[in-house]
């Protein structure tokens, strides 16, 4: 009676958002203070001042209509090119307004451009590990999602990548800081990915497209998130604030196609085209106006860090086998035994609420969120050391 696929993907809840439902009610039963949830990437450091200023300044002075009316479809001509000149400013990428497509979030900058490039049995290559939604993105704009390994360290490895690249690639998306590793790929590993994409382009005769998702650009610990477009030409970047600006709720972000993209007029009205089919209709126009005034700003990345240390450092410790998180605000955390969904359930039992690592494309981890209050991190130790000392008996 309705459509079966969409049945099927309504009941297939993600890991993620299953946890997060489980966590809001266990903590009425058993009280708030009393579960650890690490389940979603909700940013808990407050915006920064720039956000709230802003705000005010366009509630008292901007007319109600130019706040909360439509704009166009691809967003406000002064906040793309904002946009635009911050690219060109901040990267030194070439870039021009009319190829920058305000959007409701990351989730719909993903959404939009796939189902803008990708023809039925259209190949999308990942880098495992990646964030789930991927696979629902791809699949839904009619493609087939190919996942291809990293190094030990979860790093790009152009040369581990290179078999998964076919006659039906279309596209390599990247995302780094990366969900859910932490991993921040170098401007080495970038540009042996641009070669090995300039060679498989020449010898198809088309561009294979590389779609970089930036949600956590600006939370990094010092290591340096080197911007696409200045090392390949075909490249198509999407953006959110959700993360940078603390702002996840208000999905705000933006689809910057370059310049230098081989028909990057045509690929940009491809863009249009599946926002207006997608029924987007235009991004929030008062966070459009807010964000333009907060380019390259970011909540404090140092409240990030004091989570990430004191976690790492407390699990080590114990005897966890972790990865150190580069940027983002994610610990990836050796299972204690070969079934992470096993290990998360033992974990549940101390109220421990982990994300097992089945979903985003490897086995025998799990992903620890630690954007959360301070005080629920340092509550919760005693619960990973009880953990780990169950596994010892």
């Amino acid at each position: 009676m309705y459509n079966q696929k969409m049945i099927k993907l309504g009941e297939e809840r993600s890991d993620i958002r299953e946890l997060f439902e489980y966590a809001t009610a266990r903590k009425k039963i058993v009280g708030k203070e009393n579960v650890f949830d690490f389940s979603l990437g909700n940013p808990g450091v407050p915006a920064p001042q720039c956000v709230r200023e802003e705000l005010e300044r366009l509630l008292r002075e901007t007319p109600s209509v130019a706040l909360h009316g439509y704009s166009s479809a691809a967003g406000l001509p002064e906040v793309r090119a904002s946009v635009s000149d911050y690219i060109r400013t901040r990267f030194g990428a070439e870039m021009r307004p009319e190829l920058v497509y305000m959007t409701c979030g990351a989730s719909a900058s993903l959404t939009i451009i796939l189902n803008a490039i990708l023809n039925e049995g259209d190949e999308v290559v990942v880098l495992a590990p990646f964030f789930p939604e991927y696979r629902v993105f791809v699949e839904r704009a009619g493609g087939k999602l190919v996942v291809a390994p990293t190094d030990e360290k979860f790093h790009l490895d152009a040369e581990k990548l290179r078999p998964y690249l076919g006659e039906r690639t279309k596209a390599v998306l990247l995302n780094s800081p990366n969900n859910p590793s932490g991993a921040v790929y170098s401007e080495e590993e970038i540009k042996s990915l641009a070669a090995l994409l300039k060679e498989k382009s020449e010898e198809r005769g088309e561009p294979i497209l590389l779609l970089s998702d930036e949600p956590y650009r600006e939370l990094t610990y010092g290591a340096k998130v080197p911007y696409v477009m200045n090392f390949y030409d075909d490249s198509v970047v999407l953006y959110s604030f959700s993360k940078s600006l603390s702002l996840a709720g208000e999905r705000i972000g933006y689809i910057a196609v370059s310049p230098k993209c081989e028909g990057a007029e045509t690929l940009f009205s491809a863009v249009c085209g599946a926002g207006r089919a997608l029924d987007y209709v235009c991004a929030p126009v008062l966070f459009q106006r807010a964000v333009a005034k907060c380019l390259g700003k970011s909540s404090d990345v140092g409240e990030y860090k004091q989570n990430r240390d004191i976690l790492y450092h407390a699990l080590t410790e114990y005897g966890y086998e972790c990865i150190v998180p580069e940027g983002a605000f994610y610990l990836f955390v050796k299972a204690l035994e070969p079934e992470a969904k096993q290990f998360c359930a033992r974990a549940k039992k101390h109220e421990l609420l982990l994300v097992p690592s089945d979903s985003f494309g490897v086995s025998g981890y799990v992903r620890i969120s630690y954007c959360v209050e301070r005080s629920v991190i340092e509550r919760s130790l005693p619960a990973f050391k009880a953990l780990i000392e169950e596994y010892r008996k």
